[in-house]
């Protein structure tokens, strides 16, 4: 940079970090918005049109200052789903209607409640998604075509290792995809220097120039240009939204993706002493920019936390570099659309591989399984239920596990037996006693004498639900029946 360029960006009316900042964000969104498209079964320009409206549009409006949004590798199962169910054309009605619900929780200030979703469904939820796009993305690494949903994909992985030794495209190709994942894993080991550049931009770069090379006989992305792919939504469309099952992935991508936006947003506040998030007005910028996207027929946006991440460590300051980051995806898109189409499918999915794998918490397992195991048992079960189902229904099966647990661990109740060898009996209860308590309650007042007198102080307890009272009731009906002296329990009537 000459010297004479210096005074001109000290005029800038923004931090000229952040100028450097939004570059280093380019470099980091390019492959992943197109590597998420593909994966998603859409066009790989969608994925750029999404990454420019969330950097345009969503980058402009006030929430979180820093955190950068675009099409994130968490949805991409979700997105596969709806675009195999529902055709292509129904994927922006289905954006569109997932952005106007964000706009209205954010409007009726429901976005500090995602605070309130356990953090073991979040990371379940992370997870399944992980493990179902490393499944189906390892089809992808082979040159091969997934068979469709999780199980079937982990299924025919066996299958899938046995014919990729019998054909040398299949081995070209899961070598390009390979190597990429490789870079990645080694890329935090090299020296400085040498890591200025993303690592996903340098292994998707090097996989491309040594299949340029060495000529490998690779699959490679579809080139068709922004306007080719641009689709307005249309009256057939619209009536998508008349079935059950779309307004089910309307919702499932709302929630999916206002979760995901809140906690990055959460996660990037932790890494800057700048502003905090205003999380309603966050969830209203990214139902403005789902809702553009939705329009433009483009993949579903949430807050990417790599993209993030590394937003703040560039040295972004202020929100002018994801606005940036937005133009510079722009111009790309619009003068070198041809630059996508020498990209090996291979080394796209090697960086979604990658990706899925940082989406599940192995590290975390150990420690929590020591502490809070019931918390363990959340999280594997949402993730086994989004494999063995899907996205929706593993995570309402994470979210009620979590309700009962709660349930459970709220309703503890302590129980306490004294009294003389030849005297009345005294039973104390303390806690809560909830019906999730009731085997243990009655277990204990069953298995005592049932010729003494028995008298229940139920002082201690601070929550007597109905379920248990009854129960109790009954138990001294009973035993008042078998002629002992009456059981002394004044909190039962």
């Amino acid at each position: 940079m000459s010297r004479r360029s210096l005074p001109l960006l000290r005029s800038l009316p923004f931090p000229t970090t952040d100028v450097a900042a939004s570059l280093v964000v380019f470099l980091v969104a390019v492959p992943l918005c197109v590597g998420v498209a593909v994966a998603s079964g859409v066009p790989a320009e969608l994925g750029l049109v999404t990454g420019i409206v969330g950097g345009l549009v969503t980058g402009l409006l006030p929430g979180s200052s820093l955190q950068v949004s675009g099409p994130a590798a968490g949805l991409t199962v979700l997105v596969y789903e709806a675009v195999a169910t529902y055709g292509l054309p129904a994927l922006g009605v289905i954006v569109l209607a997932a952005g106007l619900l964000q706009l209205l929780m954010g409007v009726l200030r429901l976005g500090r409640l995602f605070r309130a979703i356990s953090v073991s469904v979040v990371h379940g939820m992370l997870a399944g998604i992980g493990l179902v796009l490393v499944a189906g993305q390892l089809y992808a690494l082979a040159g091969a075509r997934a068979p469709g949903s999780g199980p079937a994909n982990i299924a025919g992985l066996p299958g899938l290792a046995a014919d990729t030794l019998e054909s040398p495209r299949t081995l070209a190709s899961l070598a390009v995809g390979a190597g990429t994942i490789a870079v990645l894993v080694l890329w935090r080991r090299l020296p400085a220097v040498v890591r200025t550049m993303p690592a996903p931009l340098a292994a998707v770069g090097l996989a491309t120039a040594v299949t340029a090379v060495a000529g490998l006989p690779v699959a490679k992305v579809e080139v068709k240009g922004l306007l080719g792919v641009v689709d307005l939504p249309d009256s057939a469309g619209l009536a998508v939204l008349t079935g059950t099952g779309a307004m089910a992935t309307v919702l499932a991508f709302t929630l999916i993706a206002s979760a995901e936006s809140l906690f990055s947003a959460a996660a990037v506040d932790r890494l800057h002493d700048g502003p905090r998030t205003d999380y309603d007005r966050e969830l209203i910028a990214q139902g403005v920019g789902n809702t553009l996207c939705g329009l433009l027929g483009a993949l579903p946006m949430t807050a990417v936390i790599v993209r993030s991440a590394a937003n703040v460590q560039a040295g972004a300051r202020t929100k002018v570099s994801r606005v940036l980051h937005g133009v510079w995806l722009l111009l790309f898109a619009a003068l070198l659309p041809a630059a996508l189409g020498v990209i090996p499918l291979a080394a796209l999915a090697g960086v979604l591989v990658h990706a899925g794998t940082t989406l599940l918490p192995l590290s975390a397992l150990v420690p929590l399984w020591r502490s809070h195991r019931g918390e363990v048992v959340v999280l594997v079960a949402t993730a086994v239920g989004i494999v063995a189902t899907n996205l929706f229904e593993g995570v309402l099966l994470g979210l009620g596990l979590a309700v009962l647990k709660t349930a459970w661990d709220t309703s503890a109740v302590h129980l306490e037996v004294s009294g003389e060898p030849d005297g009345p009996i005294l039973v104390a209860l303390a806690g809560n006693a909830t019906f999730l308590r009731l085997p243990r309650i009655l277990g204990t007042l069953e298995s005592l004498p049932r010729d003494r007198p028995i008298a229940l102080d139920l002082t201690g307890l601070r929550h007597l639900d109905h379920a248990c009272r009854t129960a109790l009731q009954d138990w001294a009906g009973r035993h008042h029946a078998q002629g002992v002296e009456p059981v002394h329990a004044p909190a039962l009537h």
